[in-house]
């Protein structure tokens, strides 16, 4: 296993004052947690953005449905107008659309037939709705985004952290890539570590790495895997085919990397910030981009997708990601489960 080595704490009286700050907040809220009478299954990151959390959560949701499970998705709605609990989908598609729900429930609601969502600035609240109006109700919470909302008790944490950038440099706010210290590794059952180049063996070597933080819980690989691309008609995009890409994602580095890797002719990119809400003008420009670009679609990602769709007749395609957990992730889960309540 190759050995890697951790960022050093950081020495900064600002650093040490934040981690504290934060570490104090975590165990407060936790005694105070509300808890759901269905097993929670939280997760989540250390970092703001950008690990692959979303295809890691869509996972898990696909394959506890298919075992059999009644699973509904808790989200905080992001970006979206609701203001009360909502319930996003029942498992046969979106009731509600991104600028109410959030761009990442719609996303999941578009994909994940048989599986519901719901939303809340409590999570609490949002599970509660759920059990009320689902029939029948879920058996099993998928927290998303979790690690960090400890409001919410939770039976199991999953660490998702990316690859290319597993410690986040080891730094907090305002200067630093981590949401959390290292530290609230000791917090998780598990990490998932994603990225299209993510194996068991390097999140062995990051596990281990992060016991010096007090992390002991499982490592296992969750690589990343684009899908070929496809128009929202559902025809593939063939090599060299000219698209324009536009995104608005944490991290649209994966995103360009995996539109070369399928060798599409790209005439041209437009990024936006993550959670990007497209008003008029954005479309606007997008319209004159594309005529000037003499691509043929314009490729993007799911989340953009959701927003994109309903304001554009622009001929819009579609450059999937799925997370695969590696196999032995599989059975670990499902002995974990198996010990909760029902």
């Amino acid at each position: 296993m190759t050995l890697v080595t951790p960022p050093a704490p950081p020495r900064s009286p600002w650093q040490r004052l934040y981690a504290a700050v934060h570490a104090r907040r975590r165990r407060r809220a936790a005694r105070h947690a509300a808890r759901l009478p269905r097993p929670v299954v939280s997760v989540g990151n250390l970092h703001w953005g950008g690990t692959g959390k979303t295809p890691v959560v869509a996972a898990l949701a696909a394959h506890l449905r298919d075992a059999g499970r009644r699973v509904a998705i808790l989200s905080r709605g992001y970006r979206g107008s609701a203001r009360e609990p909502l319930l996003v989908s029942r498992g046969d598609g979106p009731l509600a659309g991104p600028e109410v729900a959030g761009d990442e429930p719609a996303e999941l609601a578009a994909r994940l037939p048989g599986v519901a969502i719901a939303v809340g600035r409590s999570r609490h609240a949002a599970g509660e709705l759920a059990l009320a109006t689902l029939a029948p109700p879920p058996d099993l919470f998928l927290l998303d985004d979790g690690f960090s909302h400890v409001a919410l008790a939770r039976d199991l944490d999953l660490l998702v952290l990316p690859a290319a950038d597993p410690f986040g440099g080891g730094r907090l706010p305002p200067g630093g890539r981590l949401r959390e210290p290292l530290a609230s590794s000791r917090h998780a059952h598990a990490l998932l570590l994603t990225g299209a180049d993510a194996t068991p063996e390097q999140a062995a070597a990051i596990g281990a790495a992060l016991a010096a933080s007090g992390f002991s819980g499982a490592a296992f690989a969750a690589p990343t895997v684009a899908a070929p691309a496809h128009a929202v008609a559902g025809e593939p995009l063939a090599p060299g085919s000219p698209v324009l890409l536009v995104a608005g994602i944490a991290n649209p580095a994966r995103f360009l990397a995996a539109a070369r890797a399928q060798e599409l002719a790209i005439h041209g990119t437009l990024l936006f910030g993550d959670h990007h809400r497209y008003r008029p003008g954005d479309l606007r420009h997008l319209e004159r981009a594309f005529a000037a670009s003499g691509a043929r679609h314009l490729l993007t990602t799911g989340k953009d997708l959701v927003k994109l769709q309903p304001l554009t007749r622009l001929p819009l395609a579609l450059l999937p990601v799925a997370a695969a957990p590696e196999p032995a992730f599989w059975p670990w889960l499902a002995d974990r489960l198996a010990a909760l309540p029902r």
